[in-house]
């Protein structure tokens, strides 16, 4: 058996040592240098569930499901930060904490056992992330066809999935979070100059169409599409799961130092989770922002016009919240802009599934998760063939929209997991002195309510019971 001096890096944020303690800074100033997982997180939402499930929701309710943007966006944040909470404590990451809910099948429990249903069919969902991303290059610069056409498709593909097995290859965590943030900066100003310019155009809107929106309602046929952008939009299963794992990358856990329970851990802990607490509040206001602003385009523009986007053409439809209220000119803005969108979801989703397959793999004894150098040579092999088989996925099936909504049906069904497991994990893992104060407590409790009723009414919806 090898050296444990040879197998773990001192520097893995995944090994909790007395050096790698950091006192935690104090106030909002002094912390903003140790944000970063909130930006990583932020790139993987304002993404395709924004620019394909949120735009299209628009599209076809109008503004009468506004209201549904804020709630999304806002009720599923106590899970996330629980589970970081729990994550900086520990030192271990989420399919680890899910792994010790019981009952269990063998060496996996059964929140894991879903987790695996769930990512067979994100292998759809992000197959349409690099359909989308294809398709907008193919229309900004055609190769070998018509620019929608199989040929061009099929090269874009291919393009787009060789780069981005190749920016991504190293998996470092501070390339990801460069990347992200430069990403979140490009689209998030984008659509705000967009979304904010559009009532000074024939196809903006008003404060009427706005109050009108906050009427909590929702209008005949948009039950399915609002499910999906509830399963999308705002913090998933994915992004939940994904947080604790940047939150370890960032050094939140190895900088509070291994949990010997003293009162100098706790101090440092509760700081470093205090910083956490920042960071996801930055990214909410990014991610919010920016859901509203996709949101508020497909009601005024594309609602109006009586289209939705569909397969393939999706882009070309989207295209129109830009041509249509700027000229011809703005298509160009708009592919770009989509490209930049599209790619950061995929630019983050990837990185991720690559963290979730390994730590899997660890769970059933494949590797041992501290073992630096066998984790991040079987993140690197995920890192491989996770895109060929999403482009593959993609070429299959060629459907987009559809491809990326399912996957937000799923995510949003893995959500009543989720609640279980850390309210478990709470409850049995994190130490008492570190959970939040009453006022969150009763946060955690109206989300997980509001998660378990929409999760209830999509799976009775599905089997044909619920009244849509």
């Amino acid at each position: 058996m090898a050296n444990a001096t040879e197998t773990i890096d001192v520097d893995d944020p995944y090994h909790l040592t007395p050096e790698g303690i950091q006192d935690p800074p104090a106030g909002w100033r002094a912390s903003l240098r140790f944000f970063g997982p909130g930006l990583v997180l932020s790139a993987a939402l304002v993404g395709a569930g924004e620019l394909i499930a949120t735009t299209s929701l628009g599209a076809e309710a109008g503004f009468a499901l506004l209201w549904l943007v804020i709630v999304s966006t806002s009720v599923k944040v106590a899970l996330q930060v629980e589970l970081a909470r729990w994550t900086i404590s520990s030192g271990e990451p989420a399919l680890t904490g899910f792994n010790k809910v019981p009952p269990h099948i063998g060496r996996i429990g059964w929140v894991n056992l879903l987790w695996i249903v769930l990512a067979l069919v994100k292998i759809v969902q992000t197959g349409g992330l690099v359909g989308g991303v294809a398709a907008a290059c193919s229309i900004l610069i055609p190769l070998g066809s018509a620019p929608l056409g199989f040929t061009s498709l099929a090269i874009w593909t291919v393009i787009v999935t060789a780069v981005t097995i190749g920016l991504l290859y190293s998996n470092r965590y501070g390339l990801i979070e460069r990347g992200a943030a430069l990403l979140v900066v490009v689209f998030v100003l984008l659509t705000l100059v967009i979304a904010i310019g559009l009532p000074f155009t024939p196809l903006g809107y008003g404060v009427d169409d706005l109050a009108g929106g906050l009427a909590f309602r929702i209008p005949a046929g948009s039950l399915g599409i609002a499910l999906a952008m509830f399963g999308l939009t705002g913090v998933g299963a994915e992004e939940i799961t994904a947080y604790s794992y940047w939150c370890l990358e960032k050094g939140y856990a190895r900088w509070s130092g291994p949990p010997d329970g003293s009162d100098a851990w706790i101090q440092r802990a509760t700081g470093w989770i205090t910083v956490m607490y920042k960071d996801a509040a930055f990214s909410w206001a990014i991610y919010t922002a920016g859901t509203l602003a996709f949101y508020a385009m497909g009601a005024a523009v594309l609602h109006p016009l009586g289209v939705a986007p569909e397969g393939n053409d999706m882009i070309t439809t989207l295209s129109r919240i830009y041509t249509d209220t700027l000229g011809e000119w703005a298509g160009t803005l708009f592919l770009i802009s989509a490209i930049a969108v599209l790619g950061s979801t995929l630019w983050a989703a990837l990185p991720a599934w690559t963290r979730f397959s390994t730590n899997a793999l660890a769970l059933l004894g494949v590797l041992e998760w501290t073992n630096t150098r066998r984790r991040m040579a079987w993140i690197r092999f995920f890192t491989v063939a996770f895109p060929i088989t999403w482009a593959a996925a993609y070429l299959l099936i060629s459907a987009p929209v559809f491809m990326v909504t399912i996957g937000g049906i799923a995510g949003g069904g893995f959500l009543l997991a989720i609640v279980v497991a850390v309210w478990y994990l709470r409850s049995n893992e994190t130490d008492p002195r570190l959970r939040g104060g009453y006022p969150f407590h009763v946060f955690l409790m109206l989300s997980s309510i509001a998660i378990i009723l929409v999760g209830i009414y999509a799976l009775l919806d599905a089997s044909g019971v619920a009244v849509t």
